[in-house]
């Protein structure tokens, strides 16, 4: 899959994490069209009182510079209420983009999906 001429489907799916927050899977390509999606789940839960997400890229095939502006602002939108936004599970191309953009480091990215549980708040 991921051949050209082949778009492969977003989702955003959310649950709820032990102990508070929540994590949001992203799978397939967080781009230009897709971001505004990422985006309004980010803001719908942060409207809603959540401070904590976890976003888990495990399912996530490419990411450009338009994800990455959803990553950090997703980040300072939960900042701004005393919370924070975490990645982890990233593989390949993505992994790559965190690493070479110094998110991952930002953001705290962990290689290994983290289940439910939180990771270390800053």
């Amino acid at each position: 899959m991921g051949a050209r001429g082949i778009t492969l489907a977003f989702t955003v799916t959310y649950a709820p994490q032990d102990g508070g927050g929540a994590c949001l899977r992203l799978a397939g390509e967080l781009d230009l069209s897709t971001a505004p999606e990422l985006n309004a789940a980010i803001d719908r839960l942060t409207a809603e009182g959540e401070r904590h997400l976890l976003l888990d890229l495990s399912g996530l095939t490419f990411c450009d510079s338009t994800g990455i502006a959803a990553f950090v602002r997703g980040d300072n939108r939960a900042g701004a209420d005393g919370g924070w936004l975490r990645v982890t599970g990233a593989t390949g191309r993505v992994a790559r983009v965190l690493q070479v953009t110094g998110l991952a480091e930002v953001l705290r990215y962990e290689a290994e999906t983290s289940g439910t549980r939180s990771p270390s708040a800053p």
